[in-house]
């Protein structure tokens, strides 16, 4: 038993460093490939290219640096190690190395498109380079919200005594990294189309710099919910038994499945309504409306999850 505590812990440790370094290293590949091919398109803009590349790396390293940060407080954390509390560090891993190793490569998108977008209007790198930096920025919210729960869970991990805590800590680290998943496919797919649009009319930048501060915050929506939900399964104080820690593994797997439809989708109507304002910048305002009230409409989906939860959860 004791072999399984070391191995549960040490392991969360390897995890959270090599996962999320994986993914960095895939998006920070995609960056680079596409700065190569825009320097190859404009030779011109090389240093507005590199420069692009270069920043939206710096940005992508976010979960990489979560990753070591989590590895280095739990190697040099001082509580005894048992079975319970190493089933309550996987529920770290989970929260940290799964948005890790998805924003690491999804962060490369804008990056990538930026680049190419560089190449396609030199003269107006500043504005690009600047909405490549606004979209990254709020992309790494995934792995942030799953730093925040990782360290609430590892607040507790010296106290949780039974098999019913461990699996509500589980259930608390599942809900926020499975639900993270969704929402930050959506935001890249959203990033990369604000980035690619925002140079093909140089005219309709200031109605998609304001539609993108709406939409993304629609994105993130779905993710808000498994944030609540992972935050009430942390501080719950009710399991008591093991029935009812199953219940609360059951509460977040539905509110992290909950949000993987809607995510994706979300960020695929908002990245279309992008595409329409820049071919059609007169109608912006309408195309704006339409996909904000769609947006909403899918995000109801995540709410039926989360009401189902929060059952779960206080349900005794």
């Amino acid at each position: 038993m004791e072999h399984i505590a070391d191995l549960l812990h040490y392991g969360t440790i390897a995890l959270a460093v090599g996962i999320n370094s994986a993914g960095v290293g895939i998006g920070e590949g995609i960056s680079g490939n596409a700065a190569l091919q825009a320097m190859n398109i404009q030779p011109g803009a090389r240093a507005d290219i590199a420069k692009t590349a270069i920043l939206g790396m710096a940005l992508g390293e976010t979960a990489a640096f979560i990753g070591v940060s989590i590895a280095a407080m739990l190697l040099f954390s001082t509580f005894e190690t048992s079975l319970y509390s190493g089933i309550a560090e996987i529920s770290i891993a989970l929260a940290v190395c799964i948005p890790g190793f998805v924003i690491g490569i999804i962060s490369s998108l804008p990056a990538q498109q930026a680049c190419l977008s560089i190449a396609r209007q030199p003269f107006f790198s500043k504005k690009i380079l600047y909405f490549m930096i606004i979209n990254q920025s709020i992309l790494q919210t995934p792995i942030i919200f799953g730093f925040i729960i990782a360290m609430f869970i590892k607040g507790q991990m010296a106290c949780v005594s039974t098999y019913a805590e461990s699996l509500r800590l589980l259930a608390s680290g599942l809900c926020i990294g499975v639900g993270s998943i969704g929402p930050s496919i959506g935001l890249g797919i959203f990033a990369r189309a604000a980035c690619k649009n925002s140079s093909i009319n140089r005219q309709a930048y200031d109605q998609l710099f304001s539609f993108v501060i709406v939409s993304q915050a629609l994105i993130e929506t779905p993710m808000v919910f498994s944030l609540t939900i992972s935050l009430l399964l942390a501080f719950s104080a009710y399991a008591l038994t093991p029935l009812l820690g199953v219940a609360y593994v059951c509460a977040g797997v539905c509110m992290a499945i909950g949000t993987l439809g809607s995510g994706i989708s979300s960020g695929l109507t908002a990245a279309r309504a992008c595409e329409q304002i820049a071919f059609n910048t007169s109608n912006s305002n309408e195309i704006s409306r339409t996909s904000i009230v769609a947006q909403g409409l899918i995000d109801t989906s995540a709410i039926y999850t989360f009401i189902i939860a929060c059952i779960l959860i206080f349900w005794h």
